[in-house]
Formats: structure tokens, sequence, C-alpha cells
């Protein structure tokens, strides 16, 4: 008990700030697009608690990490109105990207934290040391994830934007079942395997911009 408590303190921030903020930005690029939607309904902001879903950002993460190590959760959806964006198709595209561009740049950011923490000295089990890895997981995770190209995934609706016109209105009709299909690929672990090499690649690239 005393473990999953000191678990939870560490990775409560990184998980909530990674999925809320991922959220944000959806609406932050769809203000800039055309569409206020989610402006006028207050869920371009910073604040988590506007953006907070008590069983995706909370539950369900918690009992994912305790029981597999694998985090996975989500917000409450930031709502997009496709038909009031400039250019809907290849504007919904960058509006789709900026979920997991957000979790890249909260992932530099931790690892920042991290590599503060190591200079100072911070090693296994201090804090500022723990939450820096913690966050740079949980974002390059969620990065990753989100980029898989599984309507109604980000990296799904990104396909649909470079895709031709018809073969992107056949590819959109499967998002009905991207969740079937991702909670398949998780149970049968094909999900771990598909995600491992890209999150490997990830972890590397942040090594080496700042030498960790």
């Amino acid at each position: 008990m005393e473990y999953f408590i000191q678990t939870i303190a560490v990775y409560a921030i990184p998980v909530i700030f990674a999925i809320t903020l991922h959220e944000a930005a959806h609406g932050y690029v769809a203000k800039g697009l055309g569409d206020t939607t989610a402006y006028a309904l207050g869920r371009v902001s910073l604040n988590p608690l506007r953006h907070i879903d008590p069983l995706g950002t909370i539950v369900v993460p918690a009992a994912l990490f305790a029981t597999t190590g694998f985090v996975f959760g989500w917000a409450k959806p930031v709502p997009v109105n496709y038909h009031a964006l400039r250019q809907p198709k290849r504007d919904m595209m960058w509006v789709a990207a900026a979920g997991p561009a957000a979790n890249a740049v909260m992932a530099l950011g931790w690892a920042l934290v991290f590599k503060l923490a190591t200079l100072s000295g911070g090693a296994t089990g201090d804090y500022l040391y723990e939450i820096g890895k913690a966050g740079i997981m949980v974002n390059v995770i969620l990065m990753v994830l989100n980029l898989l190209p599984i309507p109604p995934l980000d990296g799904g609706r990104i396909l649909v934007g470079l895709l031709p016109n018809r073969l992107a209105w056949s590819f959109a009709r499967i998002e009905p079942f991207g969740f079937p299909i991702l909670l398949l690929l998780l149970v049968t672990n094909a999900l771990t395997v598909i995600l491992t090499p890209m999150v490997l690649m990830s972890y590397q690239l942040i090594g080496v911009l700042f030498q960790l």
C-alpha cells in the first residue's frame, strides 16, 4: 500500500497534465483555424479541472499502472466542429496533431526537470528525480499511442487528412470500431509490441538532446 501511494504521488501530476493539456492543445489549434466551439465552452484552458474526467484521467490510469505498469487514460474530449474549420479536411489534421505535439513538448519539459535533478545530485528515490522520469515516460507513451493510425486516435485523424478524399472518407468510417480495435491490441499484448520500438526511439532522442 505504501508503494502504491508513493507511486500515485509521483505520477499524479504528470498524468493529469499530460492528458488535460493534450486536450487543451486540440482546442487551441481549432480556435486558430476558425472553430471557437471549445473556446466558447472554456476548454481552451491550462486549468486541468476544466478537462479532468474522473474515470479516464484518474481511475483508469491508476488502475492500469497498478496492475500492468501501462499508462493509458483520457480527459473530457474537446468538442471540434469540423464544418467550422476554414479548410476542414486539412485543418482537422492539424487539430489532431496538436495533442501529440503537446505531449512531445511536455516530455522535453520533464526531461529538463530530470536533468536538473541529476545535476543537483538527485537519484532514485528523490522526488524531483522520480517525477521527472515519470513525466518523460507518461508523455512519450501517450504521444506514441495517440499517433497510431487508428481513428479516433489522433494518428488516425492525421492519416485521414493526408489521404486522397475517397480513401480518406472510407478510412474514417472505421472510427466507431477504433476503441474495440485498440482494446483487442491491448489484451493480446500486440499494443506493447507495436509501441515499444517507437517509445524506445523517443527515449533515445530525448537522451541525446539532454545527454541523459
